[in-house]
């Protein structure tokens, strides 16, 4: 088999295929940052020759034969998290036309190519858009099924016979180091979680009023009495009137040792093996397992493939 992953990351498409069982003999990859370059070369050496670069800039017509076409297009412009959508019209998500380009020229070779495409949520529209040039709808699938964390996508694939996997029931609480996480589930993973805030009461206020990141907090004990502390002292003012109140509150101690998840268990949330982003730097690894796949939810749909 050979298989082109577009938009690939750290290669979880090729971690995928692995753990489905699906032997693969070319994997030819696209991909422009670095460390995700390199990371991938650590883990999988043997598909080092084949890193193709920027996706603008491969001929489909010029490659061999290509049984698979699998990527995850960029979805900054399709995200509820971007007040300004463009869609598919945006700069980022734009790109989703080079996976369309590309899967036509392969078909030139192989009609009966087989295509794997990932994103977020969208609007009705766009996601539209996408269904049209793939003739196909979205397979939407939760990865909260197979793992500890949240990550609500679409699924455009002609692979046969998918349906959601079986709900494991897993407790955030199970795969963590230490400490204690007052949420079953982690919340969505972003590149923006390995960033400290200034202060450990500024990380509590983004995680109790807003959707984003998850805290880890040292026993249920400090999490309760530090949420009172916070609903009571905290919970109704911006961020600049915590910052003009904070010095006169009694008690800031209970914020120390609050915490973002680390590398080992960013891993766990997405079902990569355990130190596969060793080398990385905190920012690195969460950047890019927060664009990457939930393994098990992919490897489920390779799974069809055999």
């Amino acid at each position: 088999m050979n298989v082109l992953s577009l938009f690939d990351g750290m290669s979880c498409g090729r971690i995928a295929l692995e753990k489905a069982k699906v032997k693969v003999d070319n994997y030819f990859s696209s991909e422009i940052k670095p460390y995700a370059i390199a990371i991938a070369n650590k883990n999988y050496p043997q598909d080092e020759c084949n890193r193709l670069g920027d996706i603008t800039k491969i001929d489909g017509l010029e490659l061999p034969k290509i049984d698979l076409i699998i990527g995850g297009s960029p979805c900054q412009d399709f995200s509820g998290a971007n007040k300004n959508r463009l869609g598919v019209e945006g700069i980022k998500s734009g790109l989703f036309y080079e996976y369309i380009r590309l899967l036509q020229e392969l078909r030139v070779k192989n009609p009966d190519v087989i295509f794997f495409l990932e994103n977020v949520r969208m609007k009705k529209d766009q996601q539209d858009i996408i269904s049209e040039l793939l003739g196909c709808e979205p397979i939407v699938i939760n990865s909260e099924l197979v793992a500890p964390h949240l990550r609500h996508r679409l699924y455009w694939t002609n692979i046969k016979n998918v349906d959601a996997p079986t709900d494991l029931g897993l407790n955030l609480n199970d795969f963590l180091d230490s400490g204690y996480a007052d949420r079953i589930k982690a919340r969505t993973l972003l590149e923006s979680d390995s960033r400290p805030l200034s202060t450990p009461i500024k990380m509590c206020h983004r995680y109790f009023n807003s959707g984003f990141t998850t805290l880890i907090f040292k026993s249920k004990a400090h999490y309760l009495e530090l949420k009172r502390h916070f609903d009571w002292n905290f919970k109704q003012l911006s961020a600049k009137e915590i910052d003009e109140k904070i010095g006169n509150i009694y008690g800031m101690d209970i914020y120390d040792g609050v915490r973002y998840m680390n590398n080992r268990e960013r891993e766990a949330c997405q079902t990569v093996p355990s130190g596969y982003t060793d080398g990385l730097t905190q920012n690195q690894a969460a950047c890019l397992l927060g664009d990457g796949w939930t393994i098990d939810v992919i490897a489920h749909f390779f799974k069809n493939l055999k």
